[in-house]
């Protein structure tokens, strides 16, 4: 047998725990010798715990004990249980075996049973059976009657029947005998389709009937939710689906209205998109859409239930109609008319108060919910296509119109005039009228449509300018064949001047928008450059008037005191008198520009090498004559108003300079003073400057030139450039004969 020790190793453990933990607790309690006086204290106190732990642990010992006990005395009397259990399931086994032959006459007769619970179900519903065909005649003749109430009741209690009936062959796996079922109650199906027909043809015209007498709609409704309830009970049950199960019936119905709507205004013979014909039809559009939400929204709206939403289902189908609708339409080749009808109907008409947001629908029907009428992308793009057909009108009367006024120049009338006197024609009223107007129409529609059109019309005008440029050249051409015609050349051309001036004036008037009033470059480009044109044109008249008096200069007629320049400041006069009738700024340019064209001239006829001074006089009479003629010239223009500073004559003067130069070899300083004042005079205009003088010798000549080399100028960027303009006749070649014989 083993020791105590080895069968509780745990309490020997335990026991040695307890041991270690006294020690270490007297220890740290009596490591004083003063501390051993409450020695006795401590061995009382704690045997009296031990006697306290002992009796705890006798009374749980004692329970536990008196547990077990009963446990082992309730497992006794449950083993005897069990054993009697035994006893009497064995002995009721053989008396189930003794049985046997019994419970096979039991299942007979439960078969018995069954047969006879099927027999009395066939005996309950043959009087129905029977009945069929004639309840078939008699719901058929219902239907014809249009009392459809009546005629769908007795239609559900034919289809319960056979539902019925097939349900019972499909629960017991008699799937063959449902084919005899269905071809019995074959008529069902023509019933139904009478049915669908009638209701559907009501749904058809249910915004007459509701106006007329809604009793027809709404026995129509109410069928369809029978039908409808009907469907749902059989989708929950999800047994056994009928043949024609589930109806739809309701969804039939929103797809029959809609198809309605439709087919009534959106799917008829194609309309004339010209014209009227475009205006007509979206009015009578805009007139039946307002008519029949009003008719849906006061009185059907009533014969249905809440559920069906009516009015949101029939104001969302017209609003999808119309967007395919419109589609449709825009996929023509429309005029500008039609396409801004379009654009106005969809983007004005229908959301105002005259369509969808008309009083009598509001606040049901939110127009602003639908969304808009057309995409933006269908909006950009009809646009486009607007400005496209403007663009191509405005082209073929702004050639009409620049064709009239090319007839007008050639009229025995001078131009008419405004309360100033200036001249004028109506080009510049007219086509600024006309674009006016195509912008203010396309403001009506939306801003990014005025904008196009804008961008448009200066395109246009731009155009245009160019194309009267080349109408002002063709005239041009006209006149230089016969100076007579046209008879009025000049005045019509400062009437063109006037009238560039008013179309420059007037593009800014173009834009409602202040802040959008800035010309493109481009087309400020192409008004100066008209001006210019139209200048070039005036300037070459007076050259051709000037031209024969600056070819007999310089000779010594000339010096000797001829009224030539007399002659030059009678024609610049009269034109300045002409050119009085432009407005100021173009009258200035026009007189600088012919005070310059005067200097050139002047100075291009003194360097064609016609005149050599011969002398000390002749020099001197040629400095007096160019001081005269320059004066003449000058008080000529200051009188009619050019300023001496803007002036050019200013180059004559200082060219008279270099002829009266006593002493030829100072001719380098002032010929050095001359090129700074004009740095485009060249060589050969100073060579020949002083070939006029007669008396530079070849040193002085090369000294002078060497000099210019030496002090190359710059054109500064102000600088109006005189000498350029004015071509030097090349020098003459020798010419030789051989000494040969002649041939």
């Amino acid at each position: 047998a083993s020791s105590p020790e080895e069968e509780w190793p745990e309490a020997e453990k335990a026991e040695k725990l307890a041991r270690g933990a006294a020690l270490k607790w007297a220890s740290g309690v009596f490591y004083r010798p003063e501390k051993l006086e409450g020695l006795g204290q401590y061995r009382n106190r704690e045997r009296q715990r031990n006697s306290s732990i002992q009796s705890r642990l006798k009374s749980t010992v004692q329970s536990y004990l008196e547990g077990v006990s009963a446990g082992l005395e309730q497992l006794r009397s449950a083993a005897r249980e069990v054993q009697n259990v035994s006893q009497d399931l064995g002995a009721a086994r053989w008396a189930l075996l003794d049985s046997t032959d019994r419970f096979q006459g039991l299942q007979q007769m439960r078969a018995l049973m069954a047969e006879h619970v099927q027999l009395a179900s066939v005996v309950q519903v043959l009087p129905q059976l029977f009945s069929v065909h004639e309840v078939f005649s008699h719901t058929l003749q219902l239907l014809r009657e249009q009392n459809l109430l009546e005629a769908h009741a007795e239609l559900m209690m034919m289809e319960h029947l056979r539902d019925n009936i097939l349900s019972q062959l499909h629960l017991r796996g008699l799937s063959s005998a449902q084919a005899t079922v269905l071809s019995y109650f074959s008529g069902l199906q023509e019933l139904n389709e009478s049915l669908a027909k009638q209701l559907w043809g009501i749904v058809g015209s249910s915004l007459q009937l509701v106006r007329d007498d809604p009793v027809l709609f709404v026995t129509a409704v109410r069928i369809i939710e029978r039908e409808e309830k009907i469907d749902d009970t059989l989708l929950l049950e999800a047994t056994f689906l009928p043949p024609g199960r589930p109806k739809g019936w309701r969804q039939k119905f929103y797809h029959v209205l809609q198809e309605t709507i439709t087919g009534a205004h959106f799917r008829t013979t194609p309309m004339d998109a010209e014209g009227s014909g475009l205006a007509r039809h979206l009015a009578a559009l805009q007139k039946d859409i307002v008519s029949n939400l009003r008719v849906v929204k006061d009185l059907m709206v009533q014969c249905v239930p809440a559920h069906y939403n009516i009015l949101s289902i029939c104001t969302t189908t017209y609003h999808q109609a119309l967007t395919s609708h419109l589609q449709d339409i825009l996929r023509g080749d429309l005029d500008k008319q039609a396409l801004f009808l379009l654009l106005e109907w969809a983007l004005r008409v229908y959301p105002s108060p005259d369509m969808m947001g008309h009083p009598d629908l509001l606040p049901e029907v939110d127009v602003s919910a639908l969304g808009p009428l057309m995409s933006p992308e269908l909006v950009d793009q009809t646009e486009r296509k607007y400005v496209v057909k403007v663009k191509a009108s405005v082209l073929e009367w702004m050639q009409r119109t620049l064709e009239v006024e090319f007839k007008e120049w050639f009229r025995e009338e001078e131009p008419e005039t405004d309360h100033q006197g200036f001249f004028q024609s109506a080009l510049p009223v007219i086509v600024m009228q006309m674009l006016n107007e195509n912008i203010q129409v396309a403001s009506l529609i939306t801003d990014s449509l005025q904008q196009k059109v804008y961008n448009m019309a200066l395109e246009e005008l731009e155009v245009f300018l160019g194309r009267l440029r080349e109408a002002l050249v063709q005239c041009g051409k006209e006149h230089q064949k016969d100076r007579a015609t046209p008879k009025h050349y000049v005045s019509y051309l400062l009437a063109m001047l006037n009238n560039n001036l008013a179309l420059s004036s007037s593009v800014s008037s173009l834009h409602s928008d202040t802040a959008c009033r800035e010309v493109p470059a481009s087309l400020q480009a192409a008004l100066d450059r008209t001006q210019k044109k139209t200048c070039q044109l005036l300037l070459e008249e007076l050259l051709l008037d000037l031209q024969p008096l600056c070819l007999q200069l310089p000779s010594r007629k000339w010096l000797s005191g001829s009224q030539l320049v007399s002659s030059m400041c009678e024609v610049i006069d009269k034109y300045a008198k002409d050119f009085s009738r432009v407005r100021k700024p173009v009258f200035m340019l026009l007189l600088t520009e012919s005070e310059l064209l005067v200097t050139s001239q002047y100075l291009r006829a003194l360097m064609q090498k016609k005149m050599v001074c011969k002398s000390k006089e002749e020099r001197g009479q040629l400095c007096d004559r160019l001081l005269q003629d320059a004066t003449q010239l000058r008080e000529l223009f200051c009188g009619l108003g050019l300023d001496r500073s803007q002036q050019s004559l200013e180059a004559v003067f200082a060219l008279r300079e270099l002829i009266c130069l006593k002493d030829p070899a100072l001719l380098s300083l002032e010929v050095l003073g001359f090129t700074n004042k004009y740095p485009d005079v060249s060589d050969e205009h100073i060579s020949t400057l002083l070939d006029l003088r007669g008396d530079v010798s070849k040193e002085v000549r090369h000294m002078v030139l060497e000099m210019m080399a030496q002090h190359p100028q710059v054109l500064p960027e102000s600088y109006r450039p005189i000498f350029s303009t004015i071509l030097v006749p090349a020098p003459e070649l020798p010419f030789c004969l051989r000494k040969g014989k002649c041939a």
